[in-house]
């Protein structure tokens, strides 16, 4: 009939410009049928590969091992086997990428079985891989920098090494939150005013990024130059206080200072000013843990700011640990590790070295944590020897 050989013309037609590539194959790879659109993309003649070519002769070695190795027996154990990315060897002898689809299917019913592929042209898909691979390394490498970048400017807030202050050990220790990918707030410095005299600051910046780093910058060098000229560590917070202010940074600032002298008594005098910030803990050596300072505001919000100082002579034995929030304030679920536990293990480990007792607080901290800080740790710890 005729509109049966038109629908017959058109079928045939479908089939050889299909936007795709339509072969069958035997069972062991010869091909037996192949559409135009395959012969196009490849370049090759329908003679050439009729008359005894198997597909996987057009395979490159490493894509014909893996055809005749996990290819055909998935084929034949599962009857089908779909997206399988390998790469032709065109007629020219550049590579096609491509992906194939294939059945296996009796061609009638009791005859002898067959292979019916599918190859769709991969080379979009493959240009998306590749930038998707440059994409991904780009941002490994920025990834890198960025953090070699937080870990350079957070060195800058932290000294390599605290001086030795006569008549006392000092110990610090520091733990960047999380992956330490990100620039913290937290800061400290120990360092020697005048003759005798010596100044102790530490702080912590609200937030992380850029932002922060400079209010911190700014907070740990403004501390440093005023300190020579201040009347009294409350004295050295206001003028950190101004400055903040006058910076115009829209970010607060908590920070304890602390100055050091020889005492009446021939030990250690502390005076201590806090800014919003914990106070210190003195652990004396009959283990008696209190804490000290007078709580004063937070720093960079307000112009007039109520700030004190409370002076202790510390004696033989006695400690005193400066910490962050990133201390009493971490977190085990909805369990703070809290001021009440930290002075319970400051009270337990007073008769270590400085350096002792800032490293075993950092590691119950973190083990608290499950060794993952949801904030910064920063400690300074000083103790009569």
């Amino acid at each position: 009939m005729p509109g049966g050989a038109e629908e017959l013309a058109r079928l045939r037609d479908l089939y050889e410009h299909a936007p795709c590539g339509y072969l069958s194959l035997s069972p062991p790879g010869t091909i037996t049928r192949v559409n135009r659109t395959f012969l196009d993309w490849t370049g090759y003649r329908a003679d050439d590969l009729l008359g005894g070519a198997r597909f996987q002769d057009l395979l490159p070695v490493g894509d014909r091992i893996y055809y005749e190795t996990h290819f055909t027996p998935l084929l034949t154990m599962q009857g089908e086997v779909r997206e399988i990315a390998v790469e032709l060897k065109c007629a020219g002898g550049e590579r096609l990428p491509v992906l194939v689809n294939s059945t296996l299917r009796p061609e009638e019913p009791g005859g002898a079985p067959s292979v019916r592929m599918c190859v769709f042209r991969a080379i979009d898909r493959r240009e998306y891989e590749r930038e998707l691979l440059y994409i991904r390394r780009r941002a490994g490498e920025s990834e890198s920098r960025a953090r070699q970048l937080a870990e350079t400017l957070q060195r800058s807030f932290i000294p390599p090494a605290l001086p030795p202050v006569p008549g006392l050990e000092v110990g610090d220790a520091y733990r960047p939150a999380g992956a330490g990918d990100e620039v913290g707030g937290d800061f400290y410095d120990v360092f020697e005013i005048a003759p005798g005299r010596w100044g102790l600051v530490l702080g912590d910046v609200c937030g992380k990024g850029a932002e922060a780093a400079v209010v911190t910058s700014l907070a740990r060098y403004t501390v440093r130059a005023v300190a020579t000229e201040a009347e009294s560590p409350a004295d050295v917070l206001r003028k950190l206080n101004a400055s903040l202010l006058g910076h115009g940074a829209e970010r607060f600032c908590t920070a304890v200072y602390a100055g050091i002298e020889s005492g009446p008594g021939g030990g250690p005098l502390l005076t201590v000013s806090l800014g919003g910030h914990p106070a210190p803990l003195l652990a004396a050596s009959s283990g008696e843990v209190r804490p000290l300072g007078r709580p004063g505001d937070l720093l960079g919000l307000l112009e007039d700011v109520v700030l004190a100082d409370e002076s202790v002579e510390l004696r033989s034995g006695d400690a005193v640990l400066f910490f962050t929030d990133g201390v009493s304030e971490a977190r085990r679920g909805r369990e703070f590790f809290g001021e009440d536990r930290l002075a319970g293990l400051l009270s337990d480990v007073r008769a270590l070295d400085a350096g002792g007792i800032t490293g075993r607080v950092v590691d119950r901290v973190l083990d608290f944590q499950e060794g993952m800080p949801r904030d910064d740790i920063a400690l300074i710890a000083l103790r009569v020897p």
